[in-house]
């Protein structure tokens, strides 16, 4: 019997999470689990925009301590590529077994590739990603005494301006199966 896999995957908006995550989860057979879409669905639920959920949740920490208890639990349960912003920091927080990877990205390429999702310019995106890491960032201080900015606990962190998911997921998959099963394999 094999060893539960967690995979952790994190960054700012834009830098390409969702891509990598759900290439890692496909190569190791196993779900993802995406924080964002879970929290973008509680800010449809409630008929408000992610910048306007953000600020409630600034408000209202059971919202995110809601969100990240249930990330928590699935991550626990192993088996699985858990992709969100505190993504890490759950998996260190809870001493669970993980690979934890960080996802940067230069601010610009982040704005454009958030536009391209959101059909919103470049100058729009900017902006919205910078009010909602701002208020990310107050909340994780808040609630939880987490710095973001804090890279200390990611086992690997990559660059994604300029190298494309498949290098980045290869990089994973190794740094994975190094931490569970050693240099040798």
């Amino acid at each position: 019997m094999s060893l539960p896999v967690l995979v952790t995957i994190s960054g700012l908006p834009g830098s390409g999470t969702s891509t990598v995550a759900r290439a890692v989860a496909e190569a190791l057979g196993i779900e993802r689990l995406d924080g964002g879409t879970v929290f973008r669905a509680l800010a449809a639920e409630h008929g408000l925009t992610l910048v306007e959920f953000g600020a409630q949740a600034e408000r209202d920490p059971a919202i995110d301590l809601e969100l990240d208890t249930r990330l928590a639990a699935r991550a626990a349960a192993g088996d699985v590529v858990l992709e969100s912003r505190l993504a890490g920091w759950i998996a260190t927080n809870e001493d669970l077994d993980a690979t934890r990877v960080w996802i940067a990205c230069a601010e610009d390429e982040r704005a454009g590739r958030v536009g391209r999702r959101d059909a919103l310019d470049v100058d729009a995106a900017l902006v919205a990603n910078r009010d909602r890491e701002a208020s990310e960032a107050a909340r994780y201080r808040t609630y939880y005494g987490v710095d973001i900015a804090d890279l200390s606990i990611y086992d690997l962190v990559v660059d994604s301006t300029t190298l494309p998911p498949p290098t980045i997921v290869e990089m994973i998959l190794q740094k994975a199966g190094t931490d569970r099963f050693g240099p040798n394999g």
